[in-house]
């Protein structure tokens, strides 16, 4: 069964969140005009909406997160489900339980969704091919192939600071290519959404062969890749992925691709910056820059709470856009 055919129900809706691959223009633009009806809960006196009343989530994380996890939480408890935060250090995984094993004694719990992070690719997809028809799955990050969510909250900041039309932008990705799961979503859900230009900016030895294919432009020059973008999006180097010296050194790399203000400059002058974090600052970026007027970093974050709740929303087959209103 391909991703798209288990990620969307018979009737065209999400039943789980697994790749921005395969998914429609359409359901995109769902997801972000859904994340739009709930960007204002944040901003009321109960920061909370009835939608998921009853429902258990189960956050099952296997590597270890701060933002991801944390605003998967806050976006389940702003939708009213009861929240199970899964230690994995001191989970039955670890003594030997199977990954199978794991989920069939969690669903004996009468839960709704799992939330998974794991280090290798395909766990989101193997738990949503094994979980009860009722039962939705979000991945979170699996290995070096997808991190779904954190691409749609990307691709709301832009359409929040840009407006709805992705086809007059150019986009560039500076990085560690080759490792990030963030990089194969973003350049997926960009496409789908007819992005002018995607560009892709980094040394040779952190770009994954036949890149070219998914539909961008390759630079290895940083100056000459930020020529006249609109966006740029900083990727954090995956050093726990890398096998090998790929790198002849921190340092070397932040001179030649490390954003800096005068770098910068080659950038229309409304350029947006942004980072899915955690930043290396001095390696990535300057610090003047990660915290400069064109950095929309922070604003992610608070982002991907509502991006989140619009996920797990239309998982679950509500109708968020009338009843957060409500």
């Amino acid at each position: 069964m391909s991703s798209t055919d288990l990620q969307i129900r018979d009737d065209g809706r999400l039943r789980h969140f697994l790749s921005t691959e395969g998914l429609s223009y359409g359901l995109l633009n769902e997801i972000l005009d859904t994340a739009e009806s709930f960007a204002g809960v944040a901003e009321q006196s109960v920061k909370k909406v009835p939608l998921l009343r009853g429902k258990t989530i189960v956050n099952l994380f296997f590597e270890a997160s701060t933002r991801t996890r944390t605003t998967f939480e806050l976006a389940a408890k702003r939708l009213s489900a009861d929240v199970l935060n899964i230690n994995v250090n001191a989970s039955a995984t670890i003594k030997g339980e199977t990954l199978l094993d794991t989920l069939r004694n969690l669903e004996a719990m009468h839960v709704d969704m799992f939330v998974v992070r794991h280090s290798d690719s395909g766990t989101a997809h193997f738990f949503a091919r094994h979980a009860q028809p009722h039962v939705s799955v979000i991945n979170a990050g699996d290995g070096r192939h997808a991190h779904p969510t954190q691409a749609m909250l990307d691709m709301f900041t832009i359409r929040r600071e840009k407006g709805a039309d992705f086809g007059r932008l150019r986009v560039a990705i500076v990085g560690d290519i080759a490792h990030s799961r963030v990089a194969r979503s973003q350049i997926h859900a960009l496409n789908l959404l007819n992005t002018g230009e995607v560009r892709i900016i980094a040394p040779r030895t952190l770009i994954p062969a036949h890149v070219e294919s998914l539909g961008v432009r390759t630079f290895h020059s940083l100056r000459e890749g930020l020529r006249d973008v609109d966006v740029v999006i900083m990727l954090r180097l995956q050093n726990e992925r890398m096998q090998g010296a790929l790198l002849p050194s921190e340092h070397e790399y932040y001179q030649l691709y490390g954003l800096t203000e005068e770098k910068l400059s080659m950038a229309r002058p409304d350029v947006t910056v942004m980072h899915p974090g955690p930043i290396n600052r001095g390696v990535e970026m300057d610090s003047q820059v990660a915290d400069g007027s064109r950095s929309v970093i922070l604003r992610q974050v608070t982002y991907g709470i509502a991006v989140r709740m619009a996920v797990m929303s239309m998982a679950m087959q509500q109708n968020p856009a009338q009843e957060s209103n409500a």
